[in-house]
């Protein structure tokens, strides 16, 4: 009996130990796997980021057809369109001074991940929640936009104009030539600039 009871404490120590060992070893190989392979963590975290961005940019483009059906021909038939959203994200806070959105070629269909920020607090978009679409009529307009960025100064208010009625840019506003926006705060449409003091550019790390 007492031969019994040693064996089979004998057994359960030597199970505890490999348990223990394979324990061990396996998370060995996690923290060796992530040293190893860090691309494959920050990758799928930014893919992430990439569907986040695109959900919200569809959502700026479903708001602003909603408020003003006539915007999806002009949308379609542009050159280029970019939508921007600070709300419906989880990269961001909802009713912040920046925002993230895409740039699209209807032409060639390629997308780049912008980013907006606030230039001087207070003079644009404050504490709203908001969602932007700028087209453009032409391919050097949407990559001027893209690659060189856009600033909207605090002056750009009397400048810009609205799409008379009727007109394939109604409730849109001019705000260079060949550059259109609309703009969706809450649930209607703003009429007079509100994204003063604003500025777009490329984002470096979605892109």
């Amino acid at each position: 009996m007492r031969n019994a009871r040693k064996r089979l404490f004998s057994e359960d120590s030597t199970t505890v130990k490999i348990g223990g060992i394979m324990k061990r070893r396996t998370m060995a190989l996690a923290m060796i796997s992530a040293v190893a392979f860090p691309r494959a963590a920050l990758a799928a975290t930014k893919e992430e980021s990439q569907a986040d961005v695109r959900k919200a940019a569809q959502q700026a483009l479903a708001a602003v057809y909603k408020v003003q059906p006539s915007a999806r021909k002009a949308v379609e038939s542009a050159a280029g369109y970019a939508a921007f959203s600070n709300f419906g994200m989880k990269l961001l806070l909802a009713g912040s001074g920046t925002g993230k959105g895409v740039a699209v070629n209807n032409k060639t269909k390629a997308m780049t991940y912008m980013k907006m920020a606030e230039v001087q607090a207070g003079l644009g978009i404050g504490v709203k929640k908001f969602q932007l679409v700028w087209v453009f009529d032409t391919e050097a307009a949407l990559n001027n936009f893209v690659n060189s960025g856009w600033e909207i100064g605090a002056q750009a208010t009397a400048s810009a104009k609205a799409g008379e009625k009727g007109t394939s840019y109604q409730g849109a506003l001019s705000v260079a030539p060949g550059v259109w926006l609309y703009q969706v705060s809450g649930d209607s449409l703003a009429l007079e600039l509100t994204a003063k003091g604003t500025k777009y550019y490329k984002d470096g790390d979605l892109n």
